[in-house]
């Protein structure tokens, strides 16, 4: 079980680029590594995935508030209310500051006073049973071409990032870039380091992490299915849209990006749709039912279409 080290909390940051930058470096050094690749390194360059709707079907935070609840952390009712509080984060665009402090307040306030080894172990089984087929097998199939050339492959997600470096570990990745929260004692406090991993945090930690390890963002690819991360996808040399949205999707056609789409043609008609407020859907909240299925065994990722090809080949 990895050690989580203490966060102790810093000063609140008022406005929100600064809080954006506080969370991108806090998430940067929180970010645990690999070991070096197996095959010959390519140590300049590096891909970045997003993860909900890019690399995993669904939100990941979803799923994993959805694994805590079955174990009784909290609710049915406490994890709709969460679940509809993200959906309108991720339908409004452009979030007011009132909706963005609520966020910011309550996002990881589920597992406030929980101790991190207790939550961590908790997000191994989750994974097991919820994530690990929701795993794209194209997505995956990306990341590890990326692997076979040397470079680094980092997940980016707005998702905690001791949930998120479980599931890069599991998929033999890097590490990961995600949300960090405070921690005192060995326990959550329920609040956050600065801001969540969204938007322009995202390329504050990517630019953090880049600074750290030595890397040329010029020879770095950044995968996402979402319009909120256009300033990650920017800042890399190379973007590729994952099943994107419909806003995405007309960036990057306009900038002549490469675009992935996963999905089958139904999934593909819901471009458009925010991730979130589809889970509440698909996971049955509105009834108020829960179900986890309990596996014995890891599932393993699928590999597909082993002829997709690296953007920059």
């Amino acid at each position: 079980m990895p050690r989580w080290p203490s966060r102790g909390r810093p000063v609140a940051p008022v406005d929100p680029e600064t809080r954006a930058h506080v969370a991108g470096e806090a998430s940067a050094a929180a970010a645990e590594v690999s070991g070096p690749p197996a095959v010959e390194a390519d140590p300049t360059a590096a891909a970045f995935f997003d993860v909900d709707n890019t690399m995993m079907m669904g939100a990941s935070l979803f799923w994993f508030a959805r694994g805590l609840a079955a174990r009784k952390y909290f609710t049915s009712r406490d994890l709709a209310r969460f679940v509809w509080q993200q959906a309108k984060f991720r339908i409004a665009g452009n979030e007011s500051a009132e909706d963005m402090h609520s966020i910011r307040e309550s996002a990881l306030g589920f597992v406030s006073g929980r101790p991190v080894d207790e939550i961590a172990q908790a997000g191994e089984e989750i994974y097991d049973e919820l994530m690990a087929d929701r795993i794209w097998g194209g997505t995956r199939q990306l990341a590890q071409q990326h692997l076979d050339a040397g470079q680094r492959v980092w997940l980016v997600t707005a998702t905690p990032v001791e949930l998120a470096t479980i599931i890069a570990r599991r998929l033999g990745l890097t590490g990961a870039l995600g949300t960090v929260a405070e921690i005192k004692g060995g326990r959550f406090t329920g609040r956050l380091v600065g801001e969540l991993m969204h938007g322009e945090a995202k390329a504050e930690a990517v630019r953090a992490l880049a600074e750290r390890e030595g890397l040329d963002l010029s020879r770095c690819t950044a995968y996402s299915d979402s319009a909120n991360d256009l300033p990650m996808l920017t800042l890399c040399g190379n973007a590729v849209a994952v099943n994107p949205d419909t806003e995405l999707r007309a960036v990057a056609r306009s900038r002549g990006w490469t675009v992935r789409d996963f999905r089958t043609g139904r999934k593909a008609a819901k471009i458009g749709v925010p991730t979130v407020a589809a889970a509440v859907v698909s996971g049955g909240i509105v009834g108020g039912t829960i179900a986890v299925r309990r596996r014995r065994k890891v599932v393993t990722v699928p590999v597909v279409d082993k002829r997709v090809r690296l953007p920059w080949r």
